[in-house]
């Protein structure tokens, strides 16, 4: 054969390779970067130690992809088969395929939100925390049944304290599959942060011996007060009936310490003594009754200086207190803002 002839057919082979791979090469980009027919935000789970099959599978499941063998062509020539990152990945009608792997590789997974909230009590809290969608609940026996609070105070390496008040209330940025171990970890150290940076910078001469009594007026505040700006006269009032050895009567601790409460207060409970009823015993209650904010601890480690003793709220819907220095004085409020009202 001619050498020109040869080198004819070697030109032609190589035209056709060349045309075939950019026809085959086209049709694995094309498939990577067509908008996925979704009309709707979708949401995929990429597992631990899941790989790049086990996604192809799992998009071919949801007629998202159409041919396998391009897609994991794509992720190897990409190198990104082996950089694939566990999470929660959204899917929106404008993601591609490539899109979905770039995400992937970058880790950019979806933020959830869950909020602990002031006030609220720790079986409150964890309620809210285990009903999550995004939340893993680890927080049981070997029999899955739910631990009890030393059992869960245990399991999160705090074995022997009171799980009340310890868990700092605000809002928290979770990635899927999270665990309320991990979750209530984050908001236990959260709280010892704060409450060792406020006890740092409190006022001298207060009456608690440790920030923990600290964090149990703080709860107490919290309870008391519906309106900011009346935290720290509420917690100077708190104060003064301390240091002059006034028993604290509050409801609040009375109704922490009444089980099965079922939103009655009602007389025979402020008789009744137990260990959280601050009507009939002197002091601080044995724990905190609620997670207090940042707001509220700081209140009690800047209390008002204030000669008042009593407060009873309006009873308007305000959530605002009238204060009083005097026994006397309070009763007048009550009558008027309370008993007359009632009646």
């Amino acid at each position: 054969m001619h050498f020109s002839m040869f080198k004819k057919i070697i030109i032609a082979l190589l035209v056709i390779a060349l045309a075939a791979g950019g026809w085959f090469t086209s049709r694995i980009y094309r498939q990577m970067h067509a908008a996925l027919p979704i009309s709707e935000p979708q949401s995929i789970n990429f597992k631990r130690g899941s790989s790049i099959r086990t996604l192809a599978k799992q998009l071919k499941a949801r007629g998202l992809l159409d041919n396998e063998q391009y897609f994991l062509l794509w992720g190897r020539l990409k190198g990104q088969s082996t950089r694939l990152q566990a999470g929660e990945y959204r899917l929106m009608p404008e993601s591609t395929l490539a899109s979905l792997l770039d995400d992937m590789v970058n880790g950019k997974v979806v933020q959830h939100n869950i909020t602990l909230i002031e006030g609220h009590t720790f079986r409150q809290v964890l309620q809210a925390i285990q009903q999550h969608p995004a939340v893993k609940a680890l927080l049981v026996d070997e029999e899955g049944r739910p631990l009890d609070d030393a059992g869960i105070m245990e399991k999160l390496g705090h074995a022997g304290e009171h799980p009340e008040g310890r868990f700092y209330p605000d809002t928290y940025a979770i990635t899927h599959g999270i665990s309320d171990i991990e979750l209530l970890q984050r908001a236990y150290n959260t709280m010892a942060k704060i409450l060792a940076e406020e006890w740092a910078g409190r006022e001298k001469d207060l009456p608690f011996k440790t920030p923990y009594e600290a964090l149990i007026m703080a709860s107490i505040v919290e309870k008391e007060s519906a309106v900011p700006e009346e935290r720290p006269l509420i917690a100077g009032v708190f104060i003064n009936r301390l240091r002059r050895n006034m028993r604290l009567q509050t409801d609040p601790t009375v109704i922490y310490g009444i089980e099965n409460y079922d939103g009655n207060i009602r007389f025979r409970d402020l008789r009744k003594d137990t260990p959280y009823n601050t009507y009939t015993r002197h002091g601080l209650p044995p724990t905190p009754i609620a997670l207090p904010g940042r707001e509220a601890i700081h209140a009690t480690l800047h209390p008002d200086k204030t000669p008042y003793l009593y407060f009873v709220a309006y009873g308007d819907g305000s959530g605002r207190h009238y204060f009083s220095e005097t026994l006397a004085e309070h009763e007048k409020a009550v009558d008027k803002y309370q008993r007359r009202k009632k009646r």
